[in-house]
């Protein structure tokens, strides 16, 4: 009687087992009261309750909401504890990075907690949703299972030779045969991904075609063919003529870049709109073309440090970026992160006086030579070599 007396006293002082928490991942979904073809709703749960694991089965978990509801739900459809450890950390350790850009979630989406398709994701975002946008990296984009890598043919294919399926369009005829040179490759089709903190302060990466770069329409109307990275408030100017309801019209710095994905640097052109006060339309104030921009663009009001005049010590909308040097060498991405790292980059920082803007430089001084953007086409060539051959103007 002892012995059993005892065994039961050891029973009771076991410690409980933590408990197992799993997350939704869907929209919305139910709990249901049995995992079979006919069975009752018993709850209704949204993307990212958290709910406690009781037991498991096949393919579905049964699990209780914060509120006591019970029900079987489908494994599909949640997440596991380390993936949302996994956000939170990105969370954590991005909570303090400055914000580069906003946008607005062209579509429900996911958030992922990497770059890339195949990756762990979790907080769904509703069409709309405004984003703060953190950082951009850029991968190949994923090949289907079973698809064939096409090479590019080479220069000395004669006009109309197939090499691997692909035929040569007005190539220039060496030797007798297309084999005569070596292939090269082609180089992969790249995608944009963006570290993005959501409204609730969620953070993870987005796909960049999900959303759209948050500019005003009365400037992206001057984009003339490129994508809009970033806009930015300088200043306003006081229009009591103008036909805005807000006669405070707002003086933007922008920064563009081609729509392609892979692109080694942010933007390639800054664009500074001032407000024509006798005419009440935006004009071109200042424009810097044909550069190796990298994100923030930094605005602030800011006396000239090396200014003689008068005006050289009352602050003034200031706005200051960076572009690539001219002797920094070919940026390549991290092919596992997407990560952009540019080397030596040059600051180039400016001011808006009335309407004219002016770099802030000092004097005696020469600008630091740029890097330039290859014309697209000649990228492409670059790209099959291997990211060799860089060009600077």
């Amino acid at each position: 009687m002892v012995l059993i007396a005892g065994g039961s006293g050891c029973s009771r002082l076991r410690p409980k087992p933590p408990a197992q928490y799993v997350y939704v991942t869907a929209k919305q979904t139910f709990l249901r009261d049995r995992v079979a073809a006919v069975s009752n709703r018993t709850a209704t749960v949204e993307n990212g309750d958290r709910l406690e694991v009781l037991d498991r089965g096949r393919r579905f978990v049964k699990v209780q909401t914060a509120k006591g509801e019970q029900g079987w739900i489908d494994e599909k459809v949640v997440a596991t504890q380390d993936v949302f450890d996994e956000f939170e950390k990105l969370k954590q350790d991005h909570k303090a990075d400055p914000v580069v850009a906003s946008a607005v979630v062209r579509d429900e989406v996911y958030m992922h907690a990497k770059p890339g398709r195949d990756t762990e994701r979790f907080f769904r975002l509703a069409e709309g949703e405004k984003l703060k946008l953190l950082a951009r990296a850029t991968l190949a984009k994923p090949v289907p299972p079973g698809t064939r890598v096409a090479k590019a043919v080479p220069a000395s294919a004669a006009p109309g030779a197939s090499v691997n399926g692909v035929v040569a369009k007005g190539a220039r005829a060496v030797g007798t045969t297309a084999e005569a040179a070596p292939e090269e490759p082609v180089p992969p089709a790249m995608e944009d991904w963006w570290l993005v903190r959501d409204s609730k302060g969620d953070t993870g990466w987005l796909y960049s075609r999900m959303m759209d770069v948050d500019a005003p329409d009365a400037i992206t109307r001057y984009s003339e063919g490129q994508r809009i990275v970033g806009s930015y408030v300088l200043t306003t100017v006081n229009d009591p003529e103008a036909e805005q309801d807000d006669k405070n019209i707002p003086i933007y710095v922008t920064v563009l870049s081609p729509y392609k994905a892979g692109l080694t640097y942010d933007f390639d052109q800054v664009r500074v709109f001032t407000w024509n006060v006798k005419k009440h339309r935006y004009e071109t104030g200042y424009r810097d073309r044909n550069i190796e921009g990298y994100l923030p663009v930094d605005v602030k009001m800011a006396t000239d440090p090396y200014g003689k005049s008068p005006t050289a010590t009352t602050p003034a909308p200031t706005f200051s970026y960076r572009v690539l040097a001219d002797d920094a060498g070919p940026v390549i991405p991290d092919p596992v992160t997407g990560a952009i790292v540019p080397g030596k980059t040059v600051l180039k920082t400016y001011r808006l006086e009335s309407n004219l803007v002016r770099r802030v430089l000092q004097p005696g001084t020469t600008a630091p030579g740029e890097a330039h953007p290859e014309p697209l086409s000649d990228k492409k060539k670059a790209a099959a070599k291997g990211g060799k051959g860089k060009k600077k103007r």
